[in-house]
């Protein structure tokens, strides 16, 4: 389900994911309509614009939150970087993306919501980190946080950043599923994070994602 103001946008998304034989949009709607357009339709996954003049996005994705087996969201946003975002993924928000992100792209990235991975924006990841790095001290403590990982726990985190489901995650790593869940739920408790998302963005700010050998780093 597409949610936007401007229904240029959401006619666009419709055409391109409905051009994909195994994603099917049910629903689009403007801000107001969204939760009682989500509770009719029941979407798997919601690509909920972040700025809308008729009901704030955030508002949209805390009354999603509290819909009983709410579906996975992800922003959508026209700024590189925009002060909502860190907002919207501590509110539970699966990631987020540009709106201008290629069309051969956004089908693959809907799939990733839909098995549970997450979405970050490279280029909008990276301009967020900048603007809120948060000090010296609470890099610190991400670190430390980090170092309570199993090294196999940091591979897992590693993966978890890269966007990959659990089901994705136990085949680069010749894991079980069942497994992998385990280990990501001891990386939350751990890292004391509720998300995935957040899990992935306290990856980046400790550096874990820098030590990567060049050979991990590109596969």
């Amino acid at each position: 389900m597409v949610v936007d103001d401007e229904a240029l946008i959401r006619s666009g998304f419709e055409l391109i994911l409905g051009a994909s034989e195994d994603i099917e949009v049910v629903a689009t709607a403007g801000g107001g309509d969204a939760v009682d357009t989500v509770r009719r339709a029941r979407p798997d996954v919601v690509l909920l614009d972040i700025r809308m003049p008729d009901v704030d996005g955030l508002t949209v994705l805390r009354e999603l939150r509290a819909v009983p087996d709410p579906p996975v969201v992800a922003m959508l946003t026209t700024f590189d970087a925009d002060e909502y975002i860190l907002t919207a993924l501590h509110c539970g928000a699966a990631g987020f993306l540009l709106k201008d992100t290629e069309p051969d792209q956004l089908a693959h990235l809907v799939r990733t919501l839909a098995a549970g991975g997450v979405v970050l924006s490279p280029k909008a990841s990276r301009t967020l980190l900048r603007g809120h790095p948060g000090t010296g001290a609470a890099v610190d403590g991400d670190a430390a946080r980090v170092r309570l990982l199993t090294a196999r726990e940091r591979d897992v985190l590693v993966l978890v950043a890269e966007g990959l489901s659990n089901a994705d995650i136990g085949a680069r790593i010749h894991l079980g599923a069942g497994t992998v869940k385990d280990h990501v739920s001891a990386i939350l408790t751990k890292l004391r994070v509720t998300g995935r998302v957040q899990a992935a963005l306290l990856a980046q700010r400790s550096g874990l994602l820098d030590q990567r050998p060049q050979s991990e780093a590109g596969r």
